[in-house]
């Protein structure tokens, strides 16, 4: 029995050898099931990448439209070509060949054309379809076309940062392309061909082709005649006022659609200036959107509104102003230094009254101005469909002093975006609801099916229906200053200027430097279009909104009208013009005096008591009821 059941047995034997094939055997089923069922599909990948040389075939962009079908961006086919220096077998005139046609250093494509160490190179992108054609009809060894694509911009410089460009890898940079890319650039598409151990294709072997997908495209909310119309006004801003810069906005204000954006200075998108980046990066920012500043007086709509709502005045109130207001200590002063005097609410708005507005922001207080600000979205972003939205800067509450909350009332001390301001504007005005603001309209994809992009309404209610009836009345009544209908001749038209300084780096005020604003609403009692006008740091002389800012919106609405087909709402009405005097040398009482005779208002430039200077200058045919500046 001892000598049966010894380690050296031949029964023991077989068992082990049967244990160590049946260990092995099983190894090998789970290598085989690793290998084959879960890496299975990554190693055909890298099976078929060293079996074969592809070419990319990129997916031509969506078209984009304005809301009326016209074309604002469009995609074409053009080229990259390859050489495979592998299979080339006259390199020189290969070389040769290319450099001609592409307008290429001969050196430097010989070096490519010989540069054996890589499978592919490349020797120039998005070459056009004529000398594509060229080129393959040389029939040059190891020289391979793929097809790719180029956008046009039939419009030129037309909606310049709206649509933004794209890189010459076809991907959205700025402005739309950027901001949709993702639905815009579609599904590439690649060429397969079989190959041997260098890279060098196969002669009779199989080539595969997967066809690239177009991208989506879309339809936005912009009016490209409203949009000619916008930036034909802010051109002419450019000339006469010469400012740093200036920008505009036509925007619906019952839906949050913005018909037309634009800010100058701007460039050609078919003519991108790719080596200047500082003025590419400037230019091509939308500036309603990304840049914020201190409002002046077009803030004065949203205290009105807070204080209309909250009950805290009527048109029935009446307001003192001396010049000035005296707050914990600190002299703040209206822009006129000599006062308005006593003056209605109505009066008081219409004259953009600081010390009106300081009274209004302090009867709120702090909690419910903030309240306020919360409810017409400052201090947040708006949710538009624009990259680098900013949120704007509110104080934080509690640091808030008196004299800060009467500085806010009548828009300093606060900084905004232009956006916010017209969103918040246009949430007073068309009866409480707030819209985001939006571009996109439609999305259209390849196959048909189209997606309606709906208003997205953030929040109803911010004001009551008789609190936007009551600012709409003042806006009427701030414009129309002779008149009902007379801002644009028989069309009724409100509207609000502004005035603000710019501060520097420092936080300081920048000496001489403003930044002047319009908004208009149409029609003034139920408005349906807001009309934005900013100069940045008008150039000309004179710096009041109400001066280098609101006569191009009221050009603006004048070819609106002229477009949309809109009849006068008073035939009757007529707008009648004066010769400005001469009042240098005038006390301001007497020069005030000569003015009011002739139906036209005046904002002051120093605090003296004779005028020294006045714009625009005598023997000027002006329109009643405009306002012009005396320099004292």
């Amino acid at each position: 029995m001892r000598k049966y059941f010894t380690l050296f047995s031949l029964k023991k034997r077989i068992l082990a050898i049967l244990l160590v094939i049946s260990f092995i055997f099983c190894a090998l089923v789970v290598r085989l099931f690793v290998i084959q069922i879960i890496n299975g599909n990554d190693l055909q990948l890298r099976a078929t990448d060293q079996w074969t040389r592809d070419l990319s075939i990129v997916a031509p962009r969506g078209t984009i439209y304005d809301s009326t079908g016209a074309t604002l961006a469009v995609s074409y086919t053009t080229y990259n070509v390859y050489v495979r220096a592998r299979e080339v077998t006259m390199p020189s005139q290969v070389a040769y060949t290319l450099s001609q046609l592409l307008d290429l250093d001969f050196a430097s494509v010989y070096e490519k054309v010989t540069k054996r160490s890589v499978s592919e190179v490349l020797i120039k992108m998005q070459v056009d379809g004529q000398t594509a054609e060229q080129i393959y009809n040389e029939k040059l060894d190891g020289v391979y076309l793929a097809e790719t694509s180029d956008r046009y911009y039939p419009n030129g410089n037309l909606l310049t940062q709206v649509l933004g460009f794209i890189s010459v890898d076809n991907i959205g940079q700025t402005g739309i392309e950027a901001y949709y890319n993702d639905l815009l650039k579609g599904i590439d598409g690649y060429s397969y061909v079989q190959s041997d151990l260098q890279g060098k294709e196969i002669g009779g072997s199989l080539r595969y082709y997967v066809q690239a997908t177009a991208g989506d495209s879309l339809t936005l909310t912009i009016d490209s005649k409203m949009q000619l119309i916008l930036e034909e006004a802010l051109e002419q801003i450019m000339t006469e006022q010469t400012p740093k810069g200036v920008a505009g906005l036509i925007m619906n204000a019952k839906t949050g659609e913005i018909l037309a954006l634009s800010n100058k200075p701007s460039f050609d998108l078919n003519d991108v200036p790719r080596d200047d980046l500082e003025t590419l990066f400037d230019q091509s920012r939308i500036k309603i959107v990304t840049d914020v500043y201190e409002p002046g007086s077009t803030f004065k709509i949203l205290t009105v509104a807070a204080a209309l709502e909250e009950g805290l005045c009527s048109l029935d109130d009446t307001f003192y102003c001396p010049g000035y207001r005296i707050i914990d200590g600190e002299r703040i002063r209206c822009w006129k230094t000599i006062g308005h005097g006593n003056q209605t609410l109505e009066e008081a708005f219409a004259n953009s009254c600081n010390c009106c507005f300081m009274d209004l922001a302090l009867r709120l207080g702090v909690d419910k101005f903030y309240e306020y600000m919360e409810k017409f979205g400052l201090g947040q972003k708006t949710g538009v469909d624009i990259a680098g939205e900013a949120s704007g800067i509110l104080m934080d509450k509690s640091q808030v002093r008196t004299v800060d909350l009467a500085r806010m009332g009548f828009g300093h001390a606060v900084a905004v975006t232009p956006i916010q301001l017209l969103t918040a504007v246009a949430s007073i005005v068309n009866g409480g609801t707030y819209n985001i603001p939006k571009l996109l309209s439609l999305i259209t994809e390849e196959d048909g099916d189209v997606t309606t992009i709906d208003t997205e309404v953030k929040s109803k209610n911010i004001v009551s229906k008789s609190t936007s009836e009551i600012v709409n009345y003042l806006l009427e009544c701030a414009e129309n200053k002779t008149g009902k209908y007379t801002f644009v001749e028989g069309y009724n038209v409100g509207g609000k200027t502004g005035t603000a300084q710019k501060y520097n780096e420092n936080g300081g005020i920048d000496q001489g430097k403003y930044i002047s604003s319009f908004i208009g609403t149409y029609p003034a009692d139920d408005p349906e279009y807001i009309v934005f006008i900013m100069v940045d740091e008008p150039g000309a002389g004179a710096y009041y909104g109400s001066i280098v800012a609101a006569p191009y919106g009221k050009i603006v609405f004048t070819n609106l009208f002229e477009y949309l087909g809109e009849e006068k709402q008073d035939e009757s009405v007529e707008v009648k013009y004066v010769t400005m005097p001469d009042l240098v040398g005038l006390s301001l009482a007497e020069a005030g005096s000569r003015l009011k005779a002739l139906n036209l208002y005046y904002e002051l430039d120093g605090e003296g008591e004779f005028v020294t200077d006045q714009l625009p200058p005598p023997n000027t045919m002006v329109q009643e009821g405009t306002t012009v500046v005396l320099i004292t």
